[in-house]
């Protein structure tokens, strides 16, 4: 399918952990030629919680050297940074806290664990992470093992209630939950919606002109504010499901804007 058989949409954003692979994994084989297909057809952008390492080993790392980079966008922590390429990758801009909000964040996550009692006594590397314009909190560290991570916290069921306690010790900051066991914090308004509207003015493409797919589109989820931003956003629940996705609207654009619309009158 072509630009020109997908008139309504010339962008398509994406997540990164759990839409386009698993938790702090490699793009596999398949995404990564599928991703090729649709950069040499529209934009592509990928907005996710984590940092620009990640985004270096997690997708960058596996695109093929001939993909058309310049139709790609990168915003790593959920959208507080924003990177484009030209003959380098450049970054526009990064919205970072400073060094007293990273320590009243941290002072809270802290007290939101004890309080919550879900301080994990196993874990693999710093659980609570820096990341200039986002602090990140991992329960079982920043390198456990997935299959570790997918028994944590599979229902939301725990991050949810660490989230209810942050949201009243740090109200003036954005807390939601994204990954397989992350919480994400960052500045108030500076978040996914955030980001969504500076691929709008950056590259001068409308939101009814976007397309977005996610695993945290619930509300709290670190998806959420695209949808209430008003993109059409599609719901998935890992990689093998967003290359159906992929597939679908490379061979008919149309078709998978109706069905994501179907399935948001459905809700």
């Amino acid at each position: 399918m072509s630009a020109v058989r997908s008139p309504g949409k010339k962008l398509f954003v994406f997540d990164l952990d759990g839409t386009l692979a698993e938790s702090k994994a490699a793009l596999d084989a398949e995404m990564a030629a599928l991703l090729k297909t649709l950069l040499g057809q529209v934009k592509v952008a990928v907005i996710s919680g984590g940092d620009w390492p990640q985004f270096e080993s997690q997708l960058l790392a596996s695109l093929s050297p001939d993909a058309k980079l310049k139709n790609l966008s990168l915003l790593p922590t959920c959208g507080t940074k924003f990177y484009q390429f030209d003959s380098s990758w450049q970054r526009l801009y990064a919205e970072d806290l400073t060094a007293d909000e990273k320590k009243k964040i941290i002072t809270s996550l802290e007290q939101a664990l004890e309080a919550a009692g879900f301080k994990a006594v196993t874990v693999w590397g710093e659980t609570i992470e820096d990341r200039g314009s986002q602090i990140t909190f991992s329960a079982l560290g920043q390198q456990a093992p997935l299959e570790e991570k997918k028994k944590w916290d599979p229902e939301f069921t725990k991050r949810k209630k660490i989230k209810a306690l942050l949201d009243k010790l740090i109200p003036e900051f954005s807390v939601r939950l994204g990954g397989t066991t992350s919480v994400d914090v960052t500045k108030p308004g500076i978040d996914k919606a955030y980001g969504i509207r500076k691929l709008r003015d950056t590259l001068g493409i409308e939101l009814d002109e976007m397309l977005f797919a996610g695993d945290a589109l619930f509300p709290g989820g670190n998806d959420y504010p695209v949808k209430e931003a008003g993109v059409v956003s599609i719901q998935v629940n890992n990689a093998e499901e967003t290359k159906r996705v992929i597939e679908t609207f490379l061979a008919s654009g149309a078709g998978i804007e109706s069905a994501a619309r179907r399935e948001e009158v459905a809700r």
